[in-house]
């Protein structure tokens, strides 16, 4: 293990071990849920379209600041894919405003920039919208511990699966990139979180033929929601898992419908 990679482990630790906000998952699981960040146009009309096929919905983490443009992950999304997606049932979930690191700005700008975030999405589908993505995956212990005001979740680029006791502040995630050479892998964690009656989600970017780095293929991506769904696993949107649990903002129990 190179030293970079044994500091990085010991830094997930710590970070996984303070300011934690948990909750106990239960015997609700297995259940898969499937998430896209950025939101750019293809995750919703190619990878929203393959789990409206199987009659299964997503949580699409949206930093407002990027509608209306183009990057290495294609156009992204437009005002027309919101109203669409919230129609056909999907979650809209919040990734700040201008898409940035807590690493690189201050806790307040990095607060500020989360609410503006969370805001914009509010106003634009007339919902607001408590669950939340670490841009870049990037998580330091002072957005860890003001993000827990406010939001029912965060969740991180931290591999592993959410259970028996759930971190709101840190939820776990798997990524899933690249073409059907990775549906082997896929389909491991998939059964490996069905054992263990655990939660596991994912997360990817864009879905097209030609994925960036950081997306993957609709066949990929088919092939992963065809292995969860035949799995036993219950697939459910971040906020559908969240609400059977009984969680509301700041992490407390609620009564169930008073979410």
């Amino acid at each position: 293990m190179s030293v970079r990679s044994g500091l990085g482990a010991v830094r997930r630790r710590v970070l996984g071990s303070l300011y934690r906000r948990t909750a106990p998952l239960g015997d609700r699981g297995p259940i898969v849920s499937f998430s896209f960040d950025d939101f750019p146009r293809t995750a919703y009309s190619a990878g929203g379209a393959i789990l409206e096929k199987f009659g299964v919905r997503g949580t699409y983490y949206a930093a407002w600041g990027l509608r209306n443009t183009s990057n290495e992950l294609g156009d992204q999304f437009r005002s027309e894919d919101i109203e669409s997606l919230l129609e056909k049932g999907h979650e809209l979930a919040s990734h700040t405003f201008s898409h940035i690191s807590c690493r690189s700005v201050s806790g307040a700008a990095f607060r500020g920039d989360v609410e503006k975030g969370r805001q914009a999405i509010a106003e634009a589908a007339g919902a607001d919208s408590a669950n939340f993505a670490y841009p870049f995956g990037d998580v330091t212990l002072q957005a860890k511990r003001t993000l827990r005001r406010g939001l029912t979740s965060a969740r991180s680029i931290f591999p592993g699966f959410n259970g028996p006791e759930i971190d709101l502040n840190l939820l776990r995630a798997i990524n899933l990139y690249g073409g059907l050479d990775g549906l082997k892998r896929t389909g491991e964690l998939i059964r490996e979180n069905f054992e263990q009656k655990s939660w596991l989600i994912f997360y990817t970017h864009d879905v097209r033929e030609n994925p960036s780095p950081y997306g993957c293929t609709p066949a990929l991506f088919e092939g992963a929601v065809s292995c969860a769904v035949g799995s036993g696993c219950r697939i459910l949107t971040v906020r559908e898992v969240l609400t059977e649990i009984g969680v509301g903002r700041e992490g407390q129990t609620i009564k169930m419908g008073a979410y």
